[in-house]
């Protein structure tokens, strides 16, 4: 054998046995790991339990009685039953008063699956079921509300002008997802958290956010369609997640509030997305940085990752028209549906450069205040437009602030000429109120009908007996207050106060018509779109040590959703950590940011002593979108390459 064959030979021989090393390396990662733990999604556990749900056998007069059958509707109760003719039901549930007491006719059928709203909490509910000429009557028994349900403060009612509609509120700081009557009593709510916007869309079914998170501190990874029973249809999930508003279009699709992580800008609240209600792909976005210059019209809340802070998405058909609230520029805007392009803009010009003056309205007319800090903006049917007026500092400049204690906050509406672009302010209730009413952020307008409106002061906070303009949870000694109104010409027709801060309120129905109670498999729309890879290694890991000491005081958990691997771990500020997914002789390392904000909004990444001491709890996702099979996890700290003797399967 010649000397070059020799050679070939043995190159051929070495590279042979280093590729049995690495193979027995991958080997003895992938047999000695333990697979992370899966936590079941709500929609996993509906089908578990919608399995139990048994009818057959069951009669009208011994019905199959299911209390909060999905475990997240409390008040709530599945009542099943055969019957040998198609019969078309009708159910009351008997209430305190005739503004308490419901009724709803259920569809024709011989197989009865009837949900039961609106029940009493520690209470045994008297439940009639009539069909022609036969009635029966069922009790149901409830546990008593979580000791840490929030209950009225103050319930006024002029019942002569009422309904008997629920108000649905979503919480801000504490307190759950839930309804009262016109009594103050709780007749609904949710044990899973669901924050901002709640209503109910054109099939009669609600929409909610999902209980995830998808990036601090309140940004939720999309929204789920479900019925008061608690019950799942679909989960809609979005690369940007969702916060603060959505708007179902005539076609079903939803605008939703979201954002862009992977915006070179990094900001965030300023990204608009169109949703396919039937397949969940994003057919239409707006960027905000794309229409409105960032550094305008700044208010004291203004930051470069914050800079718009939309908190509101309404449109109007007539104009074909997107009217957005961005808080942090005092400003209401219209954008063109189609095209994108800016409209208009309501609010005090100061502070904007010359380009944009001419989007702005000249007023007109006695008393017209702009507004600040605004939410909920909305078109109505008569063209004006309807916002809640925070009103903090009622200037942009610093030196005429108004102070907290001395503002107010207001329902205002405008009407506008886009053709002479003159502004009028034609009604408001709060000014009256003064400091009492005044909400320094959140807070909620409706429009019921022609002078008929609720106005929702729901961020009052007073700090040491004194009104702050600091959202609840920046101080200590506060006490919150929402306050939500009902007027009906003028006048105050309901009032109820809750010792808290509530995001938004809806005035609705228990029941609707349109709504149709089905048992069958939820669908999941849409996804979380692809975790930013920060590097990308090529070779066996040979270094790793197993956990130790150090590693453990990280109390670091691994956990995998249905879409995502979950890392959480308490980091000091100056960590420097890493994760790192290992398949082959390929590792895609993700970094992981020690931050209390990695997308800060209205906060500041301040560390108190005790944290910069002890670090912070910190969450990692790393969606399996563009991932398939299975991954062994390391997790590299401050230099330091841990094998954490798990793997994840996507």
């Amino acid at each position: 054998m010649s000397k070059n064959k020799k050679l070939i030979y043995g190159i051929i021989v070495f590279v042979l046995l280093i590729l049995i090393v690495i193979l027995y390396v991958f080997h003895q990662q992938s047999v000695n790991h333990q697979e992370v733990a899966l936590v079941d999604s709500l929609i996993k556990e509906q089908e578990e339990k919608e399995q139990q749900f048994a009818i057959e056998g069951y009669r009208i007069d011994e019905p199959n009685i299911i209390v909060n059958p999905y475990g997240n509707s409390p008040l709530s109760a599945l009542v099943l039953f055969e019957t040998d003719e198609a019969i078309a039901p009708t159910v009351t549930i008997v209430g305190k008063d005739e503004l308490t007491t419901y009724t709803h006719t259920f569809d024709e059928a011989t197989q009865h699956y009837l949900p039961i709203y609106g029940l009493y909490a520690d209470y045994n509910n008297e439940i009639k079921i009539e069909y022609g000429d036969n009635s029966t009557t069922i009790y149901i028994q409830t546990d008593p509300l979580p000791e840490d349900m929030i209950l009225p403060t103050e319930v006024t009612a002029d019942k002569q002008q009422l309904t008997n509609d629920l108000y649905f509120y979503t919480p801000s700081s504490s307190g759950y997802t839930c309804a009262y009557d016109v009594n103050g009593d709780v007749r609904w709510y949710l044990t899973e958290n669901a924050l901002w916007e709640i209503n109910r869309l054109q099939n009669g079914h609600l929409l909610v956010s999902t209980e995830r998170l998808i990036n601090t501190p309140y940004y939720m990874s999309g929204l789920y369609e479900i019925d008061l029973l608690g019950k799942i249809y679909t989960e809609f999930s979005l690369p940007g997640g969702y916060h603060h508003d959505y708007y179902e279009l005539e076609n079903g699709n939803l605008l939703i509030a979201s954002d862009n992580f992977n915006s070179d800008d990094g900001t965030v609240e300023d990204y608009i997305v169109e949703l396919d209600r039937h397949s969940g792909e994003i057919v239409k976005t707006f960027d905000l940085k794309d229409i409105l210059p960032m550094e305008d019209g700044k208010s004291e809340n203004w930051i470069a990752y914050d800079w718009f802070h939309n908190n509101s998405v309404w449109y109007d058909q007539k104009t074909n028209s997107i009217t957005l609230s961005g808080r942090h520029q005092d400003a209401v805007i219209n954008i063109d549906y189609d095209s994108g392009e800016l409209n208009w803009i309501i609010g005090d010009p100061t502070n904007w450069s010359e380009e944009y003056q001419s989007y702005f309205f000249t007023p007109v007319g006695d008393d017209f205040e702009w507004q600040w800090s605004q939410h909920a903006a909305m078109i109505t049917p008569e063209g004006y437009v309807f916002l809640f007026d925070n009103g903090n500092n009622k200037s942009k400049n610093e030196e005429e602030y108004v102070p907290a204690e001395e503002s107010y906050s207001r329902g205002v509406m405008y009407k506008i000429d886009t053709t002479n672009m003159t502004i009028e302010q034609i009604w408001e209730y709060g000014k009256e109120r003064g400091s009492e009413f005044y909400s320094p952020y959140i807070s909620d307008v409706d429009y019921l009908d022609q002078n008929h409106y609720i106005v929702h002061s729901g961020g009052i906070v007073y700090v040491d007996g004194k009104n702050s303009n600091q959202p609840a949870g920046f101080s200590e000694n506060t006490t919150l207050v929402s306050d939500t109104v009902e007027l009906i010409d003028d006048q105050v027709v309901f009032e109820l106060k809750l010792p808290t801060n509530n995001y938004r309120v809806e005035k609705m129905s228990l029941y609707s018509e349109n709504e149709k109670f089905e048992i069958k498999q939820a669908v999941r729309l849409g996804d979380l779109g692809i975790t930013k890879v920060d590097n990308t290694k090529v070779g066996p890991i040979l270094s790793a040590v197993p956990t130790d000491d150090s590693y453990q005081t990280h109390d670091i958990t691994l956990t995998k959703e249905v879409d995502r691997l979950v890392l959480t771990g308490q980091f000091k500020r100056d960590s420097q950590v890493k994760l790192l997914l290992y398949q082959g002789m390929f590792s895609q390392v993700y970094d992981i940011r020690i931050s209390k904000k990695p997308y800060t909004a209205l906060c500041v990444d301040i560390f108190t002593e005790e944290e910069t001491e002890n670090g912070i709890v910190i969450t990692k996702y790393i969606n399996d979108v563009g991932l398939s099979g299975k991954y062994s996890i390391y997790l590299e700290i401050d230099g330091v390459l841990y094998d954490t003797d798990q793997y994840v399967t996507f």
